[in-house]
């Protein structure tokens, strides 16, 4: 079930819900490699891998986060027989919600959208990191934890990492959102107390995407917290998968309630850009 797009470390076959998930920028499929050993077997991971990083580096690099979301649902429809969800982080969160306003529109709607250390696309805040020099772009990577020290120590994967995050910091600061229809589906939005890139307002400005329920969670750590300890992040997205399952057994399909349960944590300075 491995296609061009996607990546499942642990296929099982009998799940009950396969969880979909976008990188950040500059990362890969391999950012969610851990995840199944850390999921119930009702969860199926497929992690995306975007072209021109780790084993697609021979392919050309997207240089319009539209054009990227296209490819990605389109390669995404044999994994959307059953129920699915989708979770991005940071860059990921806004590839996430562009295919799944795509399967929604070709009548393939995820049960869920889960997004995570990014504003929404209303509010995504134009930048110029993707046209700074290489030390400008490293400085802006060390700022954010973004670069693993083996990394920082080999040239030769210092630069190729360079050239995928500037690419990938491009496709952010490019980005405008599209006008259109809105999402109907549930949507979750993860932000860590010390993110720069992601305020408590930003949060939950994402309500304006769906009609759906929205529901807002915060998480201990900065920008990466989700690799620093993913633990308390995957217990929440079982929880929200588990009661959407419940849901679709015992319930008809009720009118969508825009709702919003926030978790009132300190807000994170707004001193960054989306990566």
């Amino acid at each position: 079930m491995n296609g061009p797009w996607y990546r499942c470390f642990a296929p099982r076959p009998r799940a009950a819900v396969r969880l979909l998930c976008f990188p950040y920028g500059g990362g890969s499929a391999s950012a969610y490699r851990d995840w199944p050993a850390l999921l119930p077997g009702s969860v199926e991971v497929h992690a995306a891998q975007y072209p021109g990083h780790a084993d697609r580096i021979g392919e050309p690099l997207h240089t319009g986060l539209h054009a990227l979301a296209d490819a990605a649902a389109a390669d995404a429809a044999p994994l959307t027989g059953g129920p699915f969800a989708l979770y991005g982080h940071s860059l990921g969160a806004l590839v996430a919600y562009e295919v799944a306003l795509r399967l929604q529109a070709a009548g393939r709607a995820p049960v869920r959208l889960v997004v995570s250390g990014m504003p929404p696309p209303h509010r995504v805040r134009p930048g110029s990191v993707h046209r700074a020099d290489d030390a400008g772009l490293l400085a802006e990577l060390r700022r954010l934890g973004g670069l693993p020290d083996e990394v920082l120590a080999h040239p030769d994967l210092l630069d190729l990492a360079l050239r995928t995050a500037r690419a990938d910091y491009a496709l952010g600061e490019t980005y405008r959102q599209r006008h259109g229809p809105r999402l109907a589906v549930p949507v979750t939005v993860h932000r860590a107390v010390s993110d720069p890139e992601l305020t408590a307002g930003e949060a939950s400005a994402w309500a304006a995407v769906t009609d759906g329920p929205v529901r807002e969670r915060t998480f201990p750590g900065g920008h990466f917290h989700l690799l620093d300890d993913p633990a308390p992040v995957l217990l929440d997205l079982v929880t929200d998968l588990a009661a959407d399952g419940r849901q679709r057994r015992v319930s008809p399909p009720a009118a969508p309630v825009a709702t919003v349960d926030r978790d009132r944590s300190a807000p994170s300075p707004n001193s960054g850009r989306p990566t």
